[in-house]
């Protein structure tokens, strides 16, 4: 057996893992602001930005734009607003029916 047939899949993991509130309450903050980071990395190439001349836009250091790019912040509204207009989008926030698995 190789240490990789000993590797526990991502899916394995999660369904390993206890199923608690808390949890996935974590885990779908985690999800959003990976998301949300995402977005603004793929907006931002599609524009042709470094991170720094996104930061600059935005009022922010690169490192900042880095750190929310790579979902390790909580993004507040004006700053979404700021992260928007600097790559010239609108900022929509809705809320939405859960999606029910069946």
């Amino acid at each position: 057996m190789t240490a990789s047939d000993r590797r526990t899949s991502l899916a394995d993991a999660r369904r390993a893992r206890p199923n608690t509130p808390e949890i996935d309450e974590a885990y779908a903050a985690t999800r959003l602001r990976f998301e949300l980071g995402e977005a603004v990395r793929l907006r931002r190439g599609e524009r042709g930005l470094s991170q720094s001349e996104l930061g600059r836009l935005a009022g922010m250091t690169q490192s900042a734009v880095a750190r929310f790019e790579a979902g390790g912040t909580v993004p507040t509204l004006p700053l979404l607003e700021r992260l928007a207009d600097a790559l010239d989008l609108d900022l929509r926030v809705e809320f939405v029916e859960h999606a029910r698995s069946a």
